[in-house]
């Protein structure tokens, strides 16, 4: 095996365990971290091999990719008491998975070339089932050279994959595809909640809007679970407020008279205010259900999403 064979992991939250274990079955050798340990026993269990420090992570791997929940969690990985950043060198490529603040991304990515190590920002996008399935998509920027010897690392972990260009530009789109599906859900519940109010039967409500222009990705997905009582997306409302705010900054940045972000982003945190910061996203619709006295459910739906499609080869999306 060469080199970029062995893998440094940190982060084993809900999306993270998901890549972890796919790039664990595709044969690499994988060295793991996160602050609980537990969370780390299955993947110990099938060859990974725990660190206890970001020395130790550094010192095994030559790829090193974070997924994290919040900019703050990425700070304190990269540049805290003993951060990854102390020790990392030329040959060193660090892949960062999470969705984070475009200035911070540019920022820690200038303390990884200060010492001559290399950077890619990779966000994921399309949900955690696919995260599990291998077919997700990847936002990827940073330098050329960096994305093609990272492609079959990132073949393994997702499906379609577009390489973004500088560093930053990952981050933005990652966090602009966000703020589409958050409001894409409001709407959703609204919707929905139009058609139980006139009398249609929910199951032929979702097919209608299936086979419709206002179809869409959060539809085939969220709304099944919705549908089904479970609202289980694994994506918590503290999250969903933070990608939220993200776009709102960027808002404020480019002096764009916005109105809809406002609103979005208002009625998201009275989501995170009404059910708690780890609610499930979804949940926002309990809010019109609350107020309406009506619940949005209908038989046939999932508990879990699940991707039950084969692991499809990793592409490059051109144009």
């Amino acid at each position: 095996m060469n080199q970029d064979s062995n893998i440094g992991f940190i982060g084993l939250g809900n999306v993270g365990l998901k890549i972890a274990s796919r790039i664990l079955k595709d044969n690499y050798n994988l060295f793991i971290n996160d602050l609980e340990f537990k969370k780390g026993e299955k993947l110990i269990s099938n060859g990974a091999i725990w660190c206890d420090d970001y020395q130790k992570i550094c010192e095994k791997s030559s790829i090193i990719i974070t997924c994290l929940p919040s900019p703050e969690v990425v700070k304190n990985v990269i540049e805290g008491k003993n951060g990854l950043v102390n020790y990392v060198n030329r040959n060193h490529l660090w892949i960062e998975m999470s969705t984070t603040d475009e200035n911070e991304m540019k920022r820690l990515s200038k303390l990884f070339e200060n010492k001559n190590a290399e950077v890619l920002e990779s966000p994921i996008t399309g949900g955690q089932h696919r995260a599990e399935s291998g077919n997700i998509s990847i936002l990827v920027s940073g330098k050329r050279k960096n994305f093609d010897r990272a492609f079959k690392l990132l073949s393994t972990i997702g499906h379609e994959i577009l390489f973004c260009g500088k560093i930053g530009n990952a981050s933005t789109l990652k966090v602009v595809t966000n703020f589409l599906a958050s409001t894409n859900l409001v709407s959703l519940g609204e919707a929905l909640m139009v058609c139980k109010k006139y009398g249609i039967d929910l199951r032929t409500a979702y097919h209608g809007i299936k086979i419709s222009s206002g179809n869409s990705f959060v539809h085939e997905t969220e709304s099944k679970v919705i549908l089904n009582g479970s609202y289980d997306v694994g994506f918590t409302m503290d999250l969903v407020c933070k990608d939220v705010n993200l776009f709102d900054k960027l808002i404020d940045k480019f002096n764009i008279p916005a109105e809809l972000s406002k609103i979005i982003n208002k009625i998201f945190i009275k989501g995170l205010n009404e059910y708690g910061e780890r609610s499930l996203s979804t949940s926002i619709v309990k809010i019109l259900e609350d107020k309406c006295s009506e619940d949005l459910r209908a038989d046939g739906f999932p508990e879990k999403l699940i991707d039950d499609n084969p692991k499809k080869r990793g592409i490059e999306i051109k144009f």
